[in-house]
């Protein structure tokens, strides 16, 4: 049985922090900063929004696209490092916030940065198993650093929803293939109770992120038949806006193949949010039968590898909720200190 995409929605925060304002307090050089990690700004979190929210909100969008009856929804996961409970739902939360009653299934899954896609992978496996007839599907982060940590340019805030479904009349996109590569490779963690994550500077990229990120890559276009040239658009997790685009380049993608989804130099990482959201933007402007990749990437280490093809009802549905450029576009800039104190009170 064939299943796919029936919604989808991103929500990112108005607020903004330039790098180089960070790089200034921290008495760092701003344009090395920016040219090692290509990113220019990111986004912050608002005093009232955490994981909770920025999923409700997103979640919104997703059905507001899909047009069906919510409480047909069966299943709600949501992957994230940021929950604002260590023992709570989050997923519980938005279930009820959403008002879709009370016979779903819920759960909370951490897997660094590829939590949200590891939740979409569970709400394919159960809609396709027809355990549920709907999906629901997020990640989200607001993503911690420690102050003047190199983790501090780029740690961000924002979500992504997925609503998977079986009816192929309703798809936006079919879900084609997906498969997965995991190793215990130590890159990025954090120990109970510890505020900020931990990481091993430079052994996140060569040994982690490009070992991981190339090798899914290959074997899941080898085995699947598909060469380079056959993708209309492709995205990566995004830690940075260096690390995917050397990632494309050593794999043989063109720029022009990961641009529209490339939003770290705007937004920063927002963790387990950062590949679906880059996914929504795509979503956003891609035109039916199109074929797009998706690679997310989580620290401890693992990637997810996505194929999906868009449908003719896509752009029916593109308008029927803010895009995600909608979102990076409306934004309000703070100094340090202000985006300090949004950080110190959560």
């Amino acid at each position: 049985m064939k299943i796919g995409i029936v919604g989808y929605g991103a929500y990112i925060p108005k607020f903004r922090i330039k790098t180089q304002e960070i790089a200034q307090f921290q008495n760092q050089d701003p344009h090395k900063i920016i040219n090692g990690l290509k990113i220019e700004e990111k986004s912050v979190p608002g005093i009232d929004e955490d994981t909770a929210t920025i999923s409700h909100q997103a979640a919104l969008n997703s059905i507001a696209r899909a047009k069906i009856d919510k409480k047909k929804i069966g299943a709600i996961y949501i992957g994230s490092e940021s929950h604002p409970y260590a023992v709570k739902p989050t997923s519980t939360i938005v279930g009820q916030a959403l008002n879709i009653g009370n016979n779903y299934t819920a759960a909370d899954l951490e897997f660094a940065c590829k939590a949200g896609t590891a939740a979409l992978q569970a709400a394919c496996g159960l809609t396709q198993s027809k355990i549920i007839e709907y999906g629901l599907a997020i990640g989200t982060d607001t993503a911690q650093a420690e102050p003047g940590d190199v983790l501090e340019f780029s740690a961000s805030a924002g979500g992504a929803a997925f609503l998977v479904g079986s009816n192929e009349n309703e798809f936006l996109a079919s879900i084609e293939k997906t498969l997965s590569f995991s190793s215990d490779t130590p890159d990025f963690w954090r120990r109970n109770l510890q505020k900020f994550p931990q990481h091993m500077g430079r052994f996140t990229g060569e040994p982690s992120y490009f070992k991981h990120v190339i090798e899914t890559t290959k074997k899941f276009l080898d085995e699947n038949n598909i060469q380079p040239k056959d993708l209309d658009h492709v995205v990566f997790h995004q830690p940075n806006g260096k690390f995917p685009t050397i990632a494309a380049k050593k794999l043989g993608f063109s720029l022009k193949q990961i641009e529209t989804g490339l939003l770290a130099p705007k937004i920063g990482n927002c963790y387990s949010g950062s590949s679906l959201v880059g996914l929504t933007s795509i979503l956003d402007v891609a035109k039916p039968n199109q074929k797009i990749l998706l690679v997310s990437y989580g620290s401890g280490s693992g990637c997810d590898a996505f194929i999906f093809t868009t449908t003719k009802h896509l752009t029916q549905k593109q308008k029927l909720a803010p895009t995600t450029n909608n979102y990076i576009d409306n934004k309000k800039y703070l100094t340090y200190l202000q985006y300090q104190n949004r950080i110190c009170t959560k």
